[in-house]
């Protein structure tokens, strides 16, 4: 998540969130590397300037490649924009790599944008799309089964009303459809109490929860974490930046069976045979902003930074469920 573009709908900056943190872990920072989450071009421009040969910039996002045509000229060939999800950025970058960075995530740039949809802070249409195609929230929120809903609000948002909320969600729908964002954020506020001072909005949770569900947020980490594993040459880095617990979890899973730092949970399972490890983790622990950043940039709040290397060792795949992965969408809709 980066902070918006002077002259966008917000008076905050433009900063990449714990880019200091990725420079200063990442050092030297040289070759060739691939921003899989593009936004608005912080991470590549500070990449560029710290000393990496080359950038690919890979949004599935439009608006964001058409916003990059401007600022990426001055460097030349030494920026390569492709439109993509990076679940697919080994074969988007059609070369090894020396190092990956993804931001996960709604950008501040969607955020601001009344007209995306993503917001419920400001009314517009219930979209959520990121890549402006394919099912939109609304088209979610007006067709999914009450089960599926309350599923999706519980798995994705972790939030405890989500049985309640789906009801409610049906019931208003079958009046009318939910074509907006302050529709269905009254409507979920109407099921939760009213928040506390400094609390965060009622909505919060759900449109999290429906957002992850619209663009496959989960199941597109999950393999753009193996296809980073895939491109990386040996010795590449792989840094990510996650801005709530779920994303963290999935990213901390892979790096611990990828790195053979998987905590044995239940001795009594059977052992799992040893493996050469396919990374190395560069922080043991997530990093998180320091005060200085947060109070720069209150969005970075929520943000961790899981950094490894990658060893030698051939690319393995590592089954969804045991990152801990459901597809909760409709069927009709995978």
């Amino acid at each position: 998540m980066q902070g918006p573009l002077p002259g966008h709908p917000s008076d905050t900056p433009h900063i990449p969130v714990l880019i200091d943190a990725i420079l200063r872990e990442c050092v030297p920072i040289r070759g060739v590397w691939l921003d899989g989450t593009l936004g608005a071009g912080g991470y590549t421009r500070a990449l560029l300037q710290a000393g990496a040969e080359r950038v690919i910039g890979i949004d599935r996002d439009p608006l964001a490649l058409r916003m990059a045509a401007d600022w990426a000229a001055p460097w030349g060939d030494r920026v390569r924009l492709v439109e993509g999800t990076f679940s697919d950025l080994d074969t988007l970058a059609g070369e090894p790599l020396d190092g990956v960075v993804l931001d996960l995530g709604v950008s501040s740039m969607q955020l601001d944008l009344p007209e995306r949809g993503f917001s419920f802070l400001r009314d517009g249409p219930l979209d959520m799309r990121m890549s402006q195609q394919g099912q939109s929230a609304a088209d979610l929120v007006n067709s999914a089964d009450e089960a599926v809903l309350a599923d999706i609000l519980f798995h994705y948002g972790e939030e405890r009303a989500a049985r309640r909320i789906a009801r409610a969600i049906v019931a208003a729908r079958a009046v009318e459809p939910i074509v907006t964002t302050a529709r269905l954020a009254e409507i979920v506020a109407k099921c939760l109490p009213r928040p506390k001072p400094g609390q965060s909005h009622p909505a919060t949770r759900s449109f999290q929860a429906i957002r992850i569900a619209v663009n496959a947020e989960f199941s597109q980490l999950a393999e753009g974490l193996a296809a980073a594993e895939r491109a990386l040459k040996s010795g590449g880095l792989l840094a990510v930046v996650t801005f709530h617990s779920l994303e963290d979890r999935i990213v901390k899973r892979f790096l611990q069976l990828a790195s053979g730092h998987e905590a044995n949970a239940n001795r009594y399972a059977p052992a799992r045979s040893a493996e050469a490890p396919r990374f190395d983790l560069v922080t043991r622990r997530a990093i998180a902003p320091d005060e200085a950043e947060i109070a720069r940039n209150p969005r970075a709040r929520s943000a961790r930074l899981r950094i490894a290397r990658r060893t030698a060792a051939p690319a393995k795949s590592i089954p969804a469920a045991d990152l801990g992965l459901t597809d909760l969408r409709p069927k009709g809709r995978r």
